[in-house]
């Protein structure tokens, strides 16, 4: 490779965060944006202690954006990212620091749901509303979940058609009653059975759960 393609980049830490645990590279690329628009589901990690911490680990593999040739897992995030790139859509909201979204969730489910997220900059949730087919609304927070990986990829062109205002999402909110422990613990089973039918493009044992996704 050239001087003149490895000038200006960087390390960054990169990690693909799956819920029960993650994946981490080093990728040697020319900015955050630039990383983010070439893999799916990852996220970009600044914080001084993590990336301290991972720099002792000699065991973490170090990439270069523009290499032919992807360690697995991080190849099929290139392939993913690559296969939604053309539509349209596609990154119209990646960079947002806040995100509501409306999301139907039926598929193989004796209880239908439709979530109202209100999403970060990185893909995960900051608030949810569960509304089933009754018209029954529960609210939760991050305190509520066992655990909180991304669950929307913010440049995927699909998500257009599903953001809502924020004055929606505020409505269904003020209206919706707190999670309670019974609640939470049949939503924790609901949570893991469809997180078993969410597959990414990642070979074993990379294997990517997502809550809530739509068909």
């Amino acid at each position: 490779m050239s001087d003149d393609t490895d000038m200006g980049k960087r390390r960054f830490l990169v990690l693909h965060d799956y819920g029960m645990g993650g994946c981490w590279w080093w990728v040697r690329a020319r900015s955050e944006r630039e990383i983010l628009e070439t893999f799916a589901w990852v996220e970009v990690v600044g914080d001084p202690e993590a990336v301290a911490s991972r720099r002792q680990d000699g065991d973490l593999e170090e990439v270069d954006i523009d290499a032919p040739h992807m360690p697995p897992g991080l190849d099929g995030l290139r392939a993913e990212r690559d296969a939604r790139r053309g539509r349209e859509g596609f990154g119209a909201l990646a960079g947002r620091e806040v995100v509501f979204l409306r999301r139907r969730w039926d598929e193989d489910d004796e209880d239908p749901a439709v979530y109202l997220m209100e999403v970060g900059s990185d893909g995960r949730r900051m608030r949810q509303v569960e509304v089933a087919e009754d018209g029954t609304a529960v609210r939760s927070g991050p305190d509520d979940w066992p655990f909180n990986p991304p669950v929307v990829d913010l440049f995927d062109p699909v998500l257009v058609g599903q953001e809502i205002s924020r004055s929606e999402f505020e409505e269904w909110w003020a209206t919706a009653r707190q999670v309670d422990a019974e609640v939470e613990g049949r939503a924790l089973v609901l949570s893991r059975a469809r997180l078993r039918h969410r597959r990414q493009a990642v070979p074993q044992p990379f294997l990517v759960r997502r809550v809530g996704v739509s068909r």
